[in-house]
């Protein structure tokens, strides 16, 4: 009798090619793939077989739709998508640091859906190269005699000192040996650029005798690295960039500073405390400047150099620069950013992160407002919230000791686990990454876009609704 239950309810399975014509399969299989979608159907319907249930066509039909679904939502949210910043960090490493300005996005799709002249020169008709693109908007804005592009700030240290410095020592302070996130460090890009890692000075004190009593014939490169992910204070003293140029020219070495961040612009005039800018270094006399896009310059991830054409012109040359270079679409969107900062103001006002940064107390008593209001229009009933006063961050690396003043909105569900709640935000259809304090959870926005305050609700709709 039980062969005889299972055998009917194999024949009740139906057939694949008859799921495949569902609309809803259909609508996947345009959206994925027919092989992708195919492989889910026969994997769900063989774990039917093994687990057989007594049931007709239309419900078994019903139960291979439902765990399709659910198989292909898993995969969905298992790649890079969209999330919402709420934490407040302005720059954070681990959602991407700088978010990209409308402009930039718009010259990338205008570059991208079809073909552009990456490596042709219009002019001539002949082969160009993809730097010319960048090179003059960064010199223009940084007045370097020269620069180069590559795909990211370690990458850009590493290259300049395997050009540079190849079998040569590199001077350095102990101070100065900064990790760089995700256990890269100075010392070991040095090391890999086949330089010779040369320290002086201690921790907190370096001075300009500590780096002329090393220098020998097999001394190469001076190099500052500029200590932007944290600070050290107290008895403290440090070479200023302008001695060590000028030590650098009496013994005829090459002077290189690591900015890290690498902003172009005074953000003194934003109220925050005053940043050395590429701009300062370079007048300074730096030989080789170097510094990140997608930090507090606000565009994607490239590492710039920028300094004396005979020495770029060296770093160019290199093998490696080929391997490290930027592709088309990096290309047009450090284009776009670099264009806006032609009119600093409009920088300030188009730049997220710059924006962001500048962000005024009662702008952001304003949006935290105005998120509260939407918040208690839809989910009044299920949701406790407040206006609340709380701390962010630049992040990335940069402006260590700078706290902003911050506004959020306090959130506390109705006879809900605080902690269930957050992961319930995080794992929504637009996970909202965001923080607990005092049992709430905090969503802070200097971070979050205008246009998406609705977009939180929904969020919370989506959690919250059948409470609703």
């Amino acid at each position: 009798m039980e062969n005889f239950h299972k055998q009917q309810a194999f024949r009740n399975i139906p057939p694949i090619n008859d799921l495949l014509k569902l609309i809803e399969v259909k609508d996947l299989i345009e959206k994925h793939g027919r092989r992708f979608i195919l492989e889910k159907i026969r994997l769900i319907i063989e774990d039917f077989r093994n687990n057989i249930q007594i049931m007709s066509r239309d419900e078994i039909t019903k139960h291979v739709l439902e765990k399709l679904w659910t198989e292909v939502t898993e995969y969905e949210t298992q790649g890079l998508r969209k999330v919402i910043n709420a934490t407040g960090i302005v720059l954070h490493t681990n959602l991407g640091r700088a978010p990209l300005p409308q402009n930039a996005i718009k010259f990338m799709n205008q570059v991208c859906e079809g073909y552009c002249n990456l490596e042709f020169d219009i002019e001539s008709g002949k082969r160009g190269s993809r730097y010319s693109h960048v090179e003059p908007l960064i010199k223009k804005i940084t007045g370097a005699e020269s620069t180069l592009v590559v795909n990211n700030n370690a990458a850009a240290v590493f290259l300049a000192l395997n050009t540079l410095a190849n079998n040569k020592e590199v001077v350095i302070s102990r101070g100065q040996q900064v990790e760089i996130g995700g256990s890269f460090r100075i010392p070991d890009i040095i090391a890999r650029s086949s330089a010779k890692m040369v320290e002086i000075g201690t921790t907190n004190k370096t001075r300009i005798s500590d780096y002329s009593n090393v220098i020998s014939e097999e001394t190469a490169v001076l190099l500052k690295v500029h200590t932007s992910n944290y600070k050290i204070i107290g008895f403290t003293e440090e070479v200023l960039l302008e001695e060590l140029v000028d030590l650098g020219k009496e013994r005829d070495l090459v002077v290189m500073e690591d900015l890290g961040s690498g902003s172009l612009l005074d953000l003194s005039t934003i109220g925050l405390p005053y940043e050395r800018t590429v701009q300062d270094s370079l007048k300074a006399g730096a030989d080789i400047v170097t510094f990140s896009g997608d930090k507090l310059l606000g565009g994607p991830q490239v590492g710039i150099i920028v300094g004396k054409k005979e020495l770029i012109d060296k770093i160019k040359l290199n093998p490696l620069t080929r391997m490290l270079r930027c592709d088309k679409l990096t290309i047009a969107a450090l284009t776009a950013v670099l264009y806006l900062y032609m009119d600093s103001e409009k920088a300030f006002m188009k730049i997220p992160v710059l924006r962001m940064m500048a962000l005024k107390e009662e702008e952001l008593t304003h949006k935290a407002s105005e998120l509260e209001k939407l918040i208690n229009k839809e989910l009044k009933r299920t949701i406790e919230t407040e206006v609340v006063d709380d701390l962010d961050e630049v992040g990335g690396g940069s402006l260590p000791a700078v706290i902003l003043k911050g506004k959020a909105v306090a959130l506390k569900v109705i006879n809900e686990d605080i902690n269930k709640f957050q992961e319930s935000l995080r794992k929504g259809n637009t996970p909202i990454i965001c923080k607990i304090k005092k049992d709430r959870v905090i969503i802070n926005v200097r971070t979050i876009e205008n246009e998406d305050l609705k977009l939180i609700v929904d969020v919370l709709k989506g959690i919250l609704g059948e409470k609703v």
